[in-house]
């Protein structure tokens, strides 16, 4: 099972970046899928989660200006960031769990990389 996390790079703030999470080695569909960050000196938090075919939950911090996709066919979750902030800077990780989604990182068991997004002001 494998994740890869791509799509992050260097924006001005209040531009737009779409990360990508492609699965191999399963079908994901019936998995939940997660995505967190990680800011240089801080813990990961929680961005946003949810099944395939069901709700999504988004932090409050990126609620309204971050959106969740999926393509079922690519087995592949997309991030849609836009009104980026100089405060969404991080790594940002995907992850997968067989159960419902969570906002709880340890209780994803499969991670991707990690792709660096920096957001300048």
């Amino acid at each position: 099972v494998q994740l890869q996390a791509s799509g992050g790079g260097l924006v001005q703030a209040g531009g737009s970046l779409r990360l990508s999470c492609a699965a191999s080695g399963r079908t994901f569909t019936s998995y939940a899928m997660g995505w967190f960050r990680q800011a240089p000196g801080k813990d990961r938090e929680f961005v946003a989660a949810g099944r395939w075919s069901g709700d999504t939950y988004y932090a409050d911090s990126v609620k309204g200006r971050f959106t969740v996709s999926r393509d079922s066919a690519k087995n592949t979750v997309y991030l849609q960031m836009n009104s980026l902030k100089p405060e969404d800077t991080a790594v940002y990780y995907c992850a997968a769990r067989g159960g419902g989604p969570t906002m709880k990182d340890y209780e994803y068991p499969y991670w991707g990389q990690g792709t660096l997004v920096t957001v300048s002001s």
